[in-house]
């Protein structure tokens, strides 16, 4: 069981032929994903060789599914055409898209936002501006180094990349049902009240960590799910504690508005709910384990 990938997920790659489509579906088949294809107009009905790993390039998402069966798409498409590929996918309906690409503009990430609701929310988003997401030991769909970890029963949902990699490292010898990168933009598909959801009904999963950021109240709400809906033990970071006041830092979605989304204020709000926070990645590494017995 994990939630969202499994090693039966059949993964194509929005722009696999490009430098780093190219780089990233080689790691992504070296970790044991189910790549079936990959999509490029301009280059349909060529193959690409990884490795002695012959992958079929076809000219769109919906022929592509139709002739593999695939029900993932990986879009490492540059920023502006990102919304029409990702709109392509909605089209075609494939179950997840993960949208890798940074720099999307936000009214783009909001018009594919809208259009999957539109169209019914048949397609899953997860990003954009995300690592992906790894089940580990079964799929890899998107950046996250899949030899940090291995497979175990702590779910982890993250806004950062970078920080998703140290948890997964931080904690290494217990394991990880499932690790989903959800991004730190304004504007994101799969958000980590989805990602709480889905671990609490995953019977695999015994403990979940939640990483967030300042700016917004993405984890205000979460808290508020969680106290609400969760009953397995969540353990959380908020990364931004020595953040300068008045400074957007990193991610687009990381900007503070008074006294709102600041890392103490989440801190408080997750805390209320239940959730054991820790000050520093390590810190929460500690509480994890102490849970775990660990």
């Amino acid at each position: 069981m994990a939630i969202f990938l499994t090693k039966e997920s059949k993964v194509i790659v929005q722009g696999m032929t490009g430098s780093e489509g190219q780089k990233h579906t080689k790691r992504m088949l070296a970790s044991g994903t189910n790549i079936v294809g990959g999509v490029n107009p301009r280059k349909a009905g060529q193959t690409v060789d990884f490795d002695g790993t012959e992958v079929p390039v076809f000219g769109g998402v919906k022929e592509a599914i139709e002739a593999t069966g695939a029900d993932v798409t990986v879009i490492f498409v540059p920023e502006k055409f990102t919304k029409s590929a990702v709109i392509e996918a909605i089209d075609a309906e494939i179950p997840l898209a993960v949208v890798i690409t940074e720099g999307i503009a936000v009214h783009d990430s909001a018009a594919f936002w809208a259009y999957a609701g539109k169209k019914g929310n048949k397609t899953r988003i997860v990003g954009p501006n995300c690592p992906g997401l790894i089940t580990p030991g079964q799929s890899n769909a998107g950046i996250i180094p899949a030899d940090i970890t291995k497979p175990g029963r702590i779910g982890l949902v993250s806004k950062s990349g970078t920080l998703t990699y140290q948890m997964m490292y931080e904690l290494r010898d217990i394991g990880f049902s499932s690790c989903v990168g959800i991004g730190g933009d304004p504007i994101i598909g799969t958000t980590h009240i989805d990602a709480l959801e889905a671990f609490e009904a995953d019977p695999e999963t015994d403990l979940i960590v939640m990483i967030g950021e300042i700016g917004g109240d993405a984890e205000e709400r979460a808290a508020d799910f969680v106290k609400a809906n969760v009953t397995k033990p969540v353990v959380g970071y908020v990364a931004g504690f020595t953040a300068p006041e008045g400074k957007t830092m990193g991610h687009a979605g990381a900007i503070v508005s008074g006294s709102s989304g600041t890392a103490q204020a989440k801190k408080e709000a997750l805390e209320a709910a239940g959730v054991k926070v820790g000050k520093t990645p390590s810190e929460t590494a500690r509480l994890a384990r102490e849970i775990l017995g660990g």
